[in-house]
């Protein structure tokens, strides 16, 4: 009885699993017992495989959070660029007292020698992003801001004890420069963690910080240098720095880290990930990275040069700050509504707002000579604040269009880095000519030029980038026809064989 009751399930079971359907062949058949067998596992091992292929689901999927600690980073991120690029937009009061502070008539390279500390600050922010970039990449967001904020206060804070202009140079054009260009890199970069559908707008915002600090430092110096000095007002600006460091600290990253571990577990990271060459390979990228460079001899000639042109053209009575708050005022503005727009302009086609706003600025630098009133230079003033906002808001929505998000933070870096051989020449060019011919009108007439040409060689971006995008498709759509017909000459293949056997090749 036990035997035969056994034995009836089992030949039960046999028919239902091995007798073969007609038409299937035994491989298939195998397979699919096979399959019943995995699938009777422990689910340990699915789980695993599942978790296995999270992270790259979840970096794949990543959605950005469009807010949240999101605000609260582009705060701090807001307060950089008003700290870092606030005192460099001001550097023009500094530069009326640094000329009278260690400056002598008798010296007939003096503006361009004492032009040549703001400068050199200037474009020492900009020299150091390349190897920025790689610390952030490699260290994080954060470490490299706050690292960057206490290098900046450290060297502002030595730039209060010097007594001459030669130790300025590596106190306040090397020292200071290298800490806020530390600290300002990262603030663009993490945006693009929180932030894609508003990344304009809040890049507007952000970069609008300078345009306030740049409204309030220039009265808030002048008093500050009418009342305490050149020295102890460069300690005040330290607190600037202090809160910039705590600032760094809300920098918390939300895109996946790539590993830094090599096969033989160490922590260095490849030649390949530190020095990213692939933003290298996109044409327009090239161009890009040329071209806003090329553009920007000129750009910080105005900041340095146009208080003392005031000066001497109106009167030393006359309201110079007012003319840093037009252009501060109208940047802010300019930020805010560029970098809204950019928002709606696709693709690379944001390119078009920095062409236009470098035709407008080379256009209103040339304007300045030309302004025998007073009125006429605050227009001006405040038609190039405007553009200068539409250039500086819309760079990092530009570079994610070129390059892509995981490649963003060298090609900013590169760029800036780029630009910092301009934006370190000008100034003190225009100085020279000053000294030289006895009159800024050559230098403002020169410092038009660059921008206009600048502009129009990234008229060439949009054609270059539409032009590889149309080669792309067309690749893909080749590549399909190739695959299409691989599986119609195997298809072809097998009914031959089929015909041949009579049966099934499956």
């Amino acid at each position: 009885m036990t035997e035969g009751g056994n034995h009836v399930p089992e030949e039960v079971d046999t028919v239902g699993k091995d007798e073969v359907p007609a038409g299937v062949p035994a491989e298939e058949k195998r397979s699919e017992e096979d399959g019943e067998e995995e699938e009777k596992e422990v689910n340990g091992n699915s789980r695993v495989a599942e978790q296995a292929a999270a992270p790259g689901a979840a970096e794949v999927e990543f959605v950005h959070p469009e807010g949240g600690w999101g605000w609260v980073v582009m705060l701090a991120a807001m307060w950089c660029n008003g700290s870092v690029f606030g005192i460099q937009n001001a550097f023009g009061i500094l530069f009326l007292s640094l000329l009278r502070e260690f400056g002598s008539e008798e010296d007939d390279d003096l503006r361009f020698k004492t032009a040549l500390v703001g400068s050199l600050s200037m474009g020492m922010i900009f020299f150091c992003s390349p190897i920025v970039s790689v610390f952030t990449d490699t260290l994080g967001c954060r470490v490299t801001a706050v690292g960057g904020a206490a290098v900046g206060l450290v060297g502002l804070l030595a730039s209060s004890f010097v007594t001459s202009l030669g130790p300025l140079y590596f106190t306040y054009g090397i020292v200071f420069a290298c800490g806020c260009s530390f600290s300002y890199q990262p603030s663009l970069v993490i945006l693009g963690h929180y932030f894609k559908k508003r990344l304009g707008l809040v890049n507007g915002i952000v970069t609008a910080g300078s345009s306030v600090f740049t409204i309030t430092l220039p009265f808030a110096l002048t008093y500050l240098l009418g009342r305490v000095g050149l020295h102890n007002t460069m300690r005040v600006l330290c607190i600037l720095m202090f809160v910039l460091m705590l600032a760094g600290f809300t920098y918390t990253p939300l895109l996946p880290v790539k590993s830094s571990k090599t096969r033989t577990g160490r922590r260095c990271p490849p030649l390949s990930q530190i020095f990213n060459l692939n933003i290298w390979k996109s044409m327009g990228y090239r161009i890009w990275a040329f071209g806003i460079p090329a553009a920007l001899y000129g750009y910080f000639v105005p900041y340095v040069h146009l208080m003392k042109h005031v000066e001497e053209r109106f009167g030393p009575e006359a309201s110079k700050e007012v003319l840093l708050l037009c252009i501060g005022v109208t940047s802010g503005v300019g930020r805010l509504i560029f970098g809204r727009v950019a928002d709606y302009v696709d693709g690379v086609n944001k390119v078009y707002l920095q062409v236009t706003s470098f035709f407008v600025i080379g256009i209103m630098s040339m304007m300045i000579p030309l302004c025998n009133i007073f009125g006429g230079l605050i227009a001006v003033c405040l038609l190039m604040g405007l553009f200068d906002g539409c250039f500086i808001c819309i760079m990092a929505p530009i570079a994610f269009e070129l390059v892509g998000a995981d490649d963003v933070s060298q090609a900013i870096g590169f760029l800036l880095g780029l630009m910092s051989v301009p934006m370190t020449v000008g100034p003190p060019i225009a100085g020279f000519l000053r000294d030289r011919l006895g009159s800024y009108d050559e230098a403002f007439y020169l410092a038009g030029i660059p921008p206009i040409f600048g502009g129009a060689l990234l008229c060439l971006i949009p054609w270059v980038e539409a032009r590889r995008k149309r080669r792309e498709k067309e690749e893909a759509l080749t590549k399909d026809q190739g695959v299409t017909e691989k599986m119609m000459e195997h298809e072809k293949a097998q009914e031959a064989a089929q015909s041949r056997t009579g049966e099934s090749v499956l």
